[in-house]
């Protein structure tokens, strides 16, 4: 058996294939949120509506990913976003690009490791054991909150591990999600009624928006792909294509998981209850051991989102210690299993303090993740306009559009003033204006990216060599790294 290769410059091992990438990028955007939140989406918007405000939120990561698939084919380096950005709007844009998607990434992290208790909470109802305190009008019980402790020392250990445990880890789980989500529609056809859906629009506007500034959150994970291409066996034309297919499959997993549910029982009844994706399995084939299926189902897609971007945050890390614009701390790579650990060890500690907040971390998570994801996937676009502009010539293994110019440029202004209004969404005024704790978490987080942005130098200039030119000016400031 042939070893599997290392990238020559950076250390990484190539091991990974077309179904590795894919279920990578697809487990990522199916995280748990599809459990908890479909009865909210359906009571908000109608069976209809939220299935539109998916569908056109689809469309608009479809646009998105399109811009990410050419620029990953071009570029298929660790870190992704960190150096379209670094080539194409200068290190100081790539610093405040590539925090803004590490402060998505961490966020997701955080919402997962006090989801997998609350999944618990569910099959185990006794769980809760010695109360330790309050947090907004949650009781936090330690032997509740160790759940997700130990679900973070795990998944860290196995990321740790290298690049091909963690694969194999998220492949299998991500089989069993498609499995869930066939029983769901196994579920309609038996036991659903078409008259439950009614009524099929609720809300007009704001409920249609209400749960189409979701998706940013939901979505999110099509671009781990970039960050792990350096480990991608594929050709670079491949890796452009799978992150649009496994934006594509996840709008249809969405989209199924909305539907199933809204044929399963009354509006009304599904407003209230806890986990309403369980609760409709267990009302359409009529025994409560499906429900708990689903939430099995819940708990796997916790588990491949956690993973995917315990890789993709601790990847991107790495690339902003390599480029100098974090500690080189963070740049070390394991020696034997070539994965960065320092970063995964920082991310990790994160996940495993996050279940002592309790469950309105929850929603703090995403409240404050969101805005950030969608900062640098308007910059990606930008990055995607500026390229094409001024390096016409560039290699580019995957075109979109053709070889056109105009129907490019066509995509990446759609895709910069798609995403330019999902941020609008989250203005004063606008349905998803944060309330005050995610703007502390949000503020936090961009407190230390200011510090980070005016640590980097500039004059750098941008194009090819650009990283080199950073870390040759940073070793004149601060001597060699």
């Amino acid at each position: 058996m042939t070893p599997p290769e290392e990238h020559p410059t950076t250390g990484f091992i190539r091991i990974l294939g077309n179904v590795d990438a894919l279920f990578l990028a697809f487990g990522a955007m199916i995280g748990f949120g599809w459990v908890v939140l479909t009865g909210g989406w359906i009571s908000d918007a109608g069976s209809l509506g939220a299935v539109l405000a998916f569908v056109a939120g689809g469309v608009i990561m479809c646009f998105v990913g399109l811009v990410y698939a050419e620029l990953v084919a071009a570029m298929p380096k660790a870190g992704g976003e960190h150096h379209y950005l670094l080539r194409a709007l200068g290190p100081r844009l790539s610093v405040v690009g590539s925090w803004a998607i590490i402060g998505g990434y961490i966020t997701v992290v955080l919402f997962e490791a006090v989801a997998v208790p609350n999944t618990a909470l569910y099959l185990f109802p006794d769980l809760n054991r010695i109360r330790l305190w309050t947090v907004a009008g949650f009781d936090v019980h330690l032997t509740w909150a160790l759940v997700g402790v130990v679900a973070a020392v795990v998944l860290t250990w196995i990321n740790i591990r290298g690049i091909r445990m963690a694969s194999l880890v998220q492949t299998y789980v991500v089989v069993f999600l498609l499995l869930v989500a066939a029983l769901m529609v196994v579920g309609a056809l038996v036991g659903g009624e078409g008259a439950f859906a009614a009524p099929l629009v609720t809300g007009g506007p704001s409920g249609f928006l209400a749960v189409l500034v979701v998706v940013p959150f939901l979505f999110v994970g099509f671009d781990v792909i970039p960050q792990s291409s350096e480990e991608v066996d594929v050709p670079p034309r491949r890796i452009g294509v799978l992150v649009v297919t496994s934006v594509v499959m996840a709008t249809l997993f969405y989209v199924v998981v909305v539907v199933t549910t809204s044929v399963s029982m009354p509006v009304g009844d599904l407003a209230g209850t806890q986990l309403a994706t369980g609760d409709a399995l267990s009302a359409m084939l009529g025994h409560p051991i499906w429900g708990k299926i689903v939430i099995a189902g819940g708990l796997a897609g916790i588990l491949t989102s956690w993973n995917a971007f315990l890789i993709g945050a601790s990847r991107l890390m790495w690339a902003m210690a390599r480029s100098g614009m974090l500690p080189a701390w963070f740049g070390r790579l394991h020696p034997r299993n070539r994965t960065p650990v320092n970063a995964l060890l920082v991310i990790g500690g994160l996940s495993a303090v996050a279940p002592f907040f309790g469950s309105p971390l929850l929603d703090w998570a995403v409240d404050s993740g969101s805005p950030s994801i969608v900062i640098t996937y308007f910059l990606v676009a930008v990055a995607f306009l500026v390229l094409r502009r001024r390096e016409p010539g560039m290699p580019r293994p995957m075109r979109v559009g053709g070889a056109g110019r105009l129907r490019g440029t066509v995509i990446g202004v759609a895709a910069a003033v798609l995403t330019l209004g999902l941020l609008a969404l989250y203005l004063p005024g606008m349905p998803a204006f944060l309330d005050w704790q995610p703007w502390v978490i949000f503020g936090a987080w961009w407190l230390v990216g200011l510090v980070l942005v005016l640590r980097t130098p500039r004059g750098v200039g941008t194009g090819e060599g650009a990283e080199e030119r950073l870390l040759a000016r940073l070793a004149a400031r601060d001597g060699p790294r």
